[in-house]
């Protein structure tokens, strides 16, 4: 029997829409917020939770980003092994 993947709630497909940047940047405003004491207690654990659910993206895009380059770096590395620069003559069709 194999496992089920956990729903997709519609907020974290949102989630998955926005960009890194904007992200990083609502969670920077939590902090500021939480810093400056700016935060209601009656807003502070959902607050708390959001900046937790923010973090959580943000590492998993990173670790998502961080195994693509790396996919990217072996698959250069496999055209040539020796890890040296390749010339790349436009000139030249490869016929493969």
């Amino acid at each position: 029997m194999t496992p089920r993947k956990k729903p997709e709630t519609p907020a974290a497909d949102a989630q998955e829409d926005v960009r890194y940047a904007d992200l990083v940047e609502e969670l920077e405003r939590i902090l500021e917020d939480l810093e400056n004491d700016a935060i209601d207690v009656d807003e502070l654990a959902a607050r708390v939770q959001r900046g937790s659910e923010l973090i959580r993206t943000c590492r998993d895009r990173l670790v998502k980003s961080r195994a693509q380059i790396e996919q990217v770096v072996a698959d250069l590395e496999a055209l040539d092994p020796s890890g040296e620069d390749v010339p790349v003559d436009p000139d030249h069709e490869d016929d493969a």
